[in-house]
């Protein structure tokens, strides 16, 4: 299967062709969702690569995310931007991500995990909009390679005393408790940038007001999924340390998720609101995954497939705007009811999915979430509450502020969507509420 996936790909770069790539990618969905095991640990594909249902899944919406970025870029390819460059960055960070999921040696997955930085890096740097790219370019560099040498440190240690390492068959010895901690700090810090949480974000609303709009939607559709992929992997190691520091985690992601509501709602830049929204459910997501418990995890995975999908329809939708108006300010952008009533439609339908409304996999992934936080403690509940709450109000201020109300003075006229982009939208829209069906009878 493999094999199979990386001759289509490296086929279609000497074909240099944007419609075959595009059809290229939805027909490698396609093919892998028709590999679904529904009860299936670790099995080989060589080379040191394997697939459980967690790497199986964020592959599947690896390829799906990276098929509507080509269909969302069309700008790129109609002012002639280096297409053929930006096709070939795109399938090179397609196959970083599928290779980091599907890694089973904790080096190798270490070198697929950062390998993923640099077209990402490229692509902020080469087709982002303002000369500030630059700035949000080094913000990432230096976050990410901050947290991840701890990282590489840890795995090098780690190969020290066992050799060849595998994801599910390693342990940690029991050190004393400093020497433990120090570890699982160095361990998680890379995650927890990636992911991102709350005091190490900053990197993230930088790379996504700057990036184009493949950057965002790659960033918020597959990259943050890195975070909280490698949690999933390398929390287990640290079982005994992690059950003793979750109170610290499970603190930080509802005291960070409660402050980046207020900040959602004091946001008047579109793409900045949505960066930071993505924030306030990661935060959700680290909870339930620290917890170490069924339910969180369960859920974790459920908000992180439909966050990619709902997060990444947002950002094409705040795209389609600013090419239209040329701002991404929510003063400037506001009454766009009144001159794209279709595409309004769409922001309603996405927004829902973004605040965890039904019938959407986000709606799932909380309940899940929320149970798991609150039977770890009952306190918990009002943090939570008030997540959720500041979630809807800070979805519903974006928009109405960019729906509704007087439109610009000086715009006149404006194309209220194309064909094109109304399928992008509804095959993000699409699985994310189909998807709730198959998840339930897996769940329950």
């Amino acid at each position: 299967m493999l094999k199979f996936i990386l001759a289509v790909l490296l086929m279609n770069l000497s074909l240099h062709s944007w419609v075959v790539v595009q059809l290229s990618l939805f027909m490698l969905s396609f093919v892998f969702g028709l590999y679904y095991l529904t009860d299936f640990s670790f099995f080989s594909l060589g080379l040191g690569l394997g697939l459980d249902s967690v790497s199986y899944i964020l592959i599947l919406l690896s390829f799906w995310i990276m098929a509507l970025v080509l269909g969302a870029s069309q700008k790129v390819k109609d002012k002639n931007m280096f297409e053929h460059l930006f096709l070939m960055v795109n399938i090179f960070l397609l196959l970083a991500l599928i290779l980091t999921f599907s890694c089973l040696d904790y080096m190798m997955f270490y070198v697929c995990f950062e390998s993923s930085l640099i077209p990402t890096m490229i692509l902020i740097l080469g087709w982002g909009y303002q000369p500030e790219r630059l700035q949000a370019g080094v913000y990432m560099l230096f976050y990410t390679l901050f947290g991840s040498l701890p990282l590489m440190i840890s795995f090098l240690s780690l190969y020290s005393l066992g050799g060849s390492l595998i994801f599910n068959l390693s342990l940690i010895p029991n050190f004393d408790g400093a020497v433990q901690l120090i570890w699982y700090l160095c361990s998680v810090l890379a995650f927890m940038v990636k992911l991102p949480v709350y005091l190490v974000h900053l990197w993230l609303p930088k790379a996504h007001v700057e990036a184009p709009v493949a950057g965002s939607m790659i960033l918020a559709g597959v990259l943050l999924k890195l975070g909280g992929y490698g949690l999933i992997r390398v929390c287990p190691l640290f079982i005994l340390t992690g059950l003793k520091m979750n109170w610290f985690w499970l603190s930080l992601g509802l005291v960070g998720g409660v402050i980046m509501g207020f900040l959602c709602l004091s946001q008047v830049d579109l793409k900045a609101l949505i960066a930071y929204s993505s924030v306030a459910h990661m935060s959700l997501v680290l909870c339930g995954l620290m917890l170490f418990s069924w339910w969180g995890v369960s859920g974790a995975i459920a908000v992180l497939v439909g966050h990619g999908l709902c997060s990444s329809g947002l950002f094409c939708l705040a795209n389609m705007s600013y090419e239209r108006l040329g701002s991404r300010s929510l003063f400037v952008s506001k009454g766009m009811l009144n001159l794209m009533p279709t595409l309004s439609l769409w922001w309603f339908l996405l927004s829902a999915g973004n605040m965890a409304a039904p019938p959407t996999l986000n709606l799932l992934g909380e309940i899940n979430l929320i149970i798991s936080v609150v039977s770890w403690s009952v306190l918990s509940i009002f943090m939570v509450g008030f997540m959720s709450f500041l979630s809807a109000a800070y979805t519903l201020y974006m928009f109405s502020m960019s729906q509704h109300g007087n439109y610009f003075s000086s715009l006149f006229s404006c194309c209220s969507g194309k064909v094109r982009e109304y399928w992008v939208l509804m095959f993000h829209w699409l699985p994310l509420n189909v998807m709730i069906l198959g998840a339930c009878l897996l769940f329950y």
